[in-house]
């Protein structure tokens, strides 16, 4: 038996979730529940897992389907640009991500300081990309600089 509280599944109103087309279910639902220490609320056919306050949903890619013609459904391939990321908040970078290392989570990059924060990206087993950030200088008005083809905030 499922817990309906458990489940993304509102009375009222809304929730968002987020879906992941993944190869493994179990890989990635592993991935989800260790190092992001989720809770797995269903194990398939969609795999959940409940991370925080917000769900990881996961199903094997596929063809399209009445509610989504002419839509194909697939993780990433290596090398593929990326244009959308889960943005993960943390209160201890440094213990995260030597937590998730210890886990066998693999880092982009060691935490680095951006001024407003200090982030690092890691890659799933399906090479979806996590941007893992703590908030430091923008908790005193301090702000990461503009990208060079920015003009600066007004």
């Amino acid at each position: 038996m499922v817990d309906r509280d458990a489940l993304p599944a509102p009375e009222h109103g809304l929730i968002v979730t987020h879906f992941l087309t993944v190869r493994d279910v179990a890989a990635s639902r592993t991935f989800y529940a260790d190092i992001l220490g989720g809770e797995v609320v269903l194990p398939e056919n969609p795999a959940i897992v409940k991370v925080a306050n917000t769900w990881i949903i996961m199903n094997p890619g596929g063809g399209p389907t009445p509610d989504k013609p002419g839509i194909t459904l697939r993780p990433p391939e290596p090398g593929d640009p990326v244009s959308a990321f889960l943005n993960v908040r943390v209160a201890d970078i440094a213990a995260f991500h030597a937590d998730a290392v210890a886990k066998g989570a693999s880092f982009v990059t060691e935490p680095i300081d951006r001024k407003a924060e200090i982030r690092c990206y890691l890659r799933d087993p399906d090479n979806y990309l996590i941007e893992v950030g703590q908030a430091t200088g923008m908790l005193e008005g301090i702000f990461a600089d503009p990208p060079a083809s920015e003009s600066p905030r007004e």
